[in-house]
């Protein structure tokens, strides 16, 4: 039966006695750091003052000016006469001014109504309320006391509220497409360089040369350069030969190294649960690749359980709980600096104990020349055939596909020491790199479960040859 990406292997055989279920011999304690109360008794820290804003200002000391006549000053500035001050009666009527002609007081009338008439249409006007913080804020803003800013600043609300606009749905490209862009730039030198070499020349030993050196630059490797210079040279030497022609040999024979290591990721459920570990080297994206394993899982149906084994960074411990409540999958975490194998042992039982179909373990991200961490891998190993002597059943390295030629060493060192049965492959969107997954298939021969080319869990895919194959040669 299986789940879109995933094959569920059920395997038959004899019945097996059931296990007398053993007592738990030691019931392990978390680590909690308790933040310590202020003890009675204690002094409160002292407070501080707030200091004056105004600081005192210093007597200045005065200023040495010459001194001034007064009275000079006074006789050389010239007299100004006194208004003559007019004496008003009491209770005198206040005399009327009339207009000096019959035309000026009918421009003055007409200047009334037409003022009164604007006033009226104004008043009709519905205006929208403004709101209180702008109202008031405009109207203590007005150069006039008279009401008008609580108007204007409804105007300007009204002209500065954004309008709102619907999100448009966001269209999700099909995976080849993504994939193709992803390797855009490892296909994009190659496709330059093959049309380099094919202007205007014909096939001839120089120009197969010249071919091997740039498959051997886009780290395709050595076997997979050759493939591709021999069935080229097979019916076409001597002849002219174009860049077309060469991007589909070369799709054609990088497709015939991938094909036998595309797998599907194959979980035995006879084992429950099933053990998962992840190991990689640092920055490899081992803890986002979990996190995107079990959203596909518990989208198919299965209940899995996660257990943040990279205890020497908080950083990922804290992410591997956010990917816990996302896919609603249990993690099983402890303090940091904790011993990781009594970590995944703890894993073990809580993913058997709450039902889990699959255990995902993370380990912390290791250089594959220490030693002593290497040493750390392993007993997590051991520690796990405690449980279930078969256990891990599947150990999963992540491979960075920007590391280039260094990724070979590194999938062999950790095949030898934890027992890589199967690769996934991150980080090809954006390096011109990506051919080295074609080297790694061609010289390991281990599965490639998935391939990643962006940060969303859609961007982890399961590995299709063609699509790998026709993305890389820039054709299709």
């Amino acid at each position: 039966m299986a789940f879109g990406f995933i094959k569920k292997v059920f395997t038959f055989g004899k019945d097996k006695p059931e296990e007398e279920e053993k007592p738990e011999t030691q019931e392990r304690e978390a680590a909690v750091e308790a933040v310590a109360p202020v003890e009675d008794g204690q002094a409160e820290p002292e407070r501080i003052e707030p200091e004056d804003t105004q600081a005192p200002v210093a007597d200045e000391e005065p200023v040495a000016k010459e001194p001034v006549d007064v009275g000079q000053v006074a006789e050389e500035a010239p007299a100004v006469p006194a208004p003559e001050i007019v004496p008003v009666e009491e209770n005198a009527p206040v005399e009327q001014l009339e207009p000096e002609s019959e035309a000026d007081g009918s421009i003055e009338a007409e200047a009334l109504e037409e003022i009164e008439q604007a006033a009226e249409e104004a008043a009709s006007i519905p205006v929208e309320e403004p709101t209180e913080s702008v109202g008031e804020q405009a109207e203590e803003e007005s150069p006039r006391g008279d009401g008008t800013g609580v108007i204007v600043g409804a105007a300007v609300e009204r002209r500065l509220a954004p309008v709102p606009v619907e999100p448009e749905p966001e269209v999700r490209k099909p995976w080849f497409q993504r994939l193709r862009e992803g390797l855009s730039r490892s296909s994009r030198e190659l496709r330059e360089s093959i049309s380099g070499i094919f202007t205007k020349r014909k096939l001839d030993e120089d120009t197969l040369q010249d071919l091997e050196d740039v498959l051997l630059k886009a780290d395709l490797g050595l076997e997979t350069a050759m493939r591709v210079t021999d069935a080229l040279s097979a019916g076409r030497y001597g002849k002219n030969v174009s860049g077309e022609e060469v991007q589909a040999i070369m799709a054609e024979e990088i497709e015939k190294v991938l094909a036998p290591v595309a797998k599907p990721l194959e979980l035995d459920l006879s084992h429950k649960p099933h053990v998962i570990l992840v190991v990689g080297v640092n920055g490899t994206g081992k803890t986002t690749t979990i996190g995107k394993l079990a959203a596909k899982l518990t989208a198919g149906g299965l209940k899995v359980t996660l257990a943040a084994g990279d205890t020497f960074r908080a950083a990922a411990i804290e992410q591997l709980k956010i990917w816990g409540d996302r896919t609603n999958s249990p993690v099983v975490a402890s303090k940091l600096g904790a011993d990781a194998a009594g970590l995944a042992y703890d894993a073990f039982d809580e993913a058997k104990r709450n039902g889990s179909d699959v255990l995902i373990i993370d380990t912390a991200g290791r250089l594959q020349n220490k030693t002593e961490l290497m040493a750390e891998l392993e007993k997590v190993v051991r520690v796990l055939g405690k449980h279930d002597p078969e256990a891990p059943h599947t150990v999963l390295q992540t491979v960075d596909a920007t590391t280039g030629q260094n990724a070979l060493n590194q999938v062999e060192i950790f095949r030898n020491v934890a027992g890589v049965n199967g690769l996934v492959m991150t980080k090809l969107d954006g390096t011109a790199r990506g051919g080295i997954l074609v080297s790694i298939a061609a010289k390991h021969k281990l599965p490639v479960y998935f391939i990643g080319v962006g940060e969303g869990v859609e961007d982890l895919e399961p590995f299709s040859a063609e699509d790998f194959a026709k993305a890389i040669a820039g054709i299709g």
